[in-house]
């Protein structure tokens, strides 16, 4: 039988997994790129090659992980594909990091820390 501090200390290491994988996915410049500018909204291809700078295969590529690791979800209209941050933890945490680093006005209205 489990003691109550191994069953934590499980669940703890599950979570810690859980959380280094989301983390090391969004590890890679172009993946934060991308999903800086998704949490501005929905875009298609297109447009995030024209906002990132970033160009074919590099851009398909990136895509496709975050698109297989649930990071982002794609709807099709007619010959455009957009895409979307598809998982509310990551809109979550891309919404942190976009007021911290990539918001426009961020130096004025960053809080004072120190």
């Amino acid at each position: 039988m489990m003691t109550d501090n191994a069953k934590l200390l499980t669940e703890l290491n599950a979570v810690a997994d859980e959380a280094a994988g989301l983390l090391g996915c969004m590890a890679n410049p172009d993946r934060l790129m991308l999903l800086c500018m998704l949490v501005q909204g929905e875009r298609n291809v297109s447009e995030l090659r024209d906002l990132t700078g970033i160009e074919q295969p590099t851009l398909s590529q990136q895509l496709t992980v975050l698109r297989n690791e649930g990071l982002a979800q794609t709807r099709k209209a007619g010959k455009y594909v957009y895409y979307r941050i598809g998982n509310p933890d990551v809109l979550r945490i891309m919404q942190t990091l976009y007021y911290i680093f990539c918001a426009p006005d961020r130096s004025e209205s960053a809080p004072d820390l120190g």
